[in-house]
């Protein structure tokens, strides 16, 4: 990947006035609160986080997101910012070559086709999706949500199953260099049918990591900062596809929280307690679907369900 992008260049006290804008005492609370949740996450990154420069590790190379609202307009200041051209192609996939995956453990041709015709033109499918929230996480992922989520209008994770009961958008979007057109980024961007809310606007690649044998599935999330997720790819003998983030030590597949710290490195908290499992299958009615499970410290908090059918199949 390039360089890291600035989303944007709102300062703090932009990130204030850019929060509910109802006139309501309220929207005010509202507005500190998710203020301060925000810089208490940020200097827990600082405080407790590893400094490392960035020509040291590649692999964290991201795109940084500054305080204030990401939203579906993330992929066009991306492609302002990095002079980059933003296609919406109705064939693209999160993977255009599936065998990228390879390595000494895992074999892309052992996959169940179906799944791999997924990864490789996912625009070409509509998502259903259902969720369940667990008691453990309950109350912090409301307030994750309630009070940065939804200011920034990205990682929108759904609270209630109700949320998602009308559906959920899918799109790729693939922003390639001009005239050779090399593709630079690959997004997905996910709303809520119901409210056009942003449940996820990523950045999707392949990377190996230092401590990883084969290489994984990396996904960026511009937040205040960055938001990545490295997974490890695996595959069952029934041919489902697995992707993991349970890695133990930094430089394996895990979840990392990224902030610049001056020009030449990174601050970098890895959290280890912090896993998200994904099994891709194939059901026994021919049905491509997903289950995905993020626990944290041991306890499960959000499970989300998906069902993928083709565009032209009428799903």
């Amino acid at each position: 990947m390039g360089s890291p992008t600035q989303v944007s260049n709102r300062n703090a006290a932009e990130s204030i006035a850019g929060m509910p804008k109802s006139g309501t005492f309220r929207g005010l609370i509202y507005s500190i609160l998710g203020f301060l949740l925000q810089k208490c996450i940020e200097w827990l990154v600082r405080l407790t986080g590893r400094k490392i420069s960035k020509e040291e590790a590649p692999w964290l190379d991201c795109v940084i997101g500054r305080a204030g609202q990401i939203g579906t307009g993330v992929y066009q200041q991306i492609a302002n910012e990095e002079r980059l051209e933003l296609s919406w192609p109705e064939d693209a996939g999160l993977i255009p070559e599936f065998s990228a995956l390879n390595g000494t453990g895992f074999h892309a041709d052992a996959v169940h086709p179906s799944i791999r015709h997924f990864y490789e033109h996912t625009a070409q499918y509509h998502l259903e999706v259902w969720s369940e929230v667990y008691l453990a996480g309950k109350f912090v992922l409301w307030l994750l949500v309630e009070f940065i989520s939804r200011q920034m209008d990205q990682l929108n994770f759904p609270i209630s199953s109700l949320e998602v009961a009308k559906g959920m958008t899918s799109e790729i979007a693939q922003l390639r260099e001009s005239g050779a057109g090399k593709l630079k980024h690959t997004g997905w961007l996910r709303r809520f049918r119901s409210n056009g809310k942003v449940i996820y606007a990523g950045l999707y690649s392949t990377t190996t990591l230092p401590g990883e044998a084969n290489p994984c599935v990396k996904v960026t999330f511009p937040c205040y900062g960055s938001s990545s997720v490295y997974l490890r790819p695996e595959v069952h003998p029934d041919g489902s596809f697995g992707l993991r983030s349970d890695g133990a030590a930094f430089g394996r597949a895990g979840f990392y929280r990224v902030l610049e710290s001056g020009k030449e490195a990174w601050r970098v908290r890895n959290f280890k307690t912090l896993h998200e499992l994904f099994h891709v299958y194939v059901d026994e009615d021919g049905v491509l679907r997903t289950d995905h499970t993020i626990t944290f410290v041991g306890l499960t908090i959000l499970r989300l369900h998906y069902k993928m059918t083709r565009k032209h199949n009428g799903g």
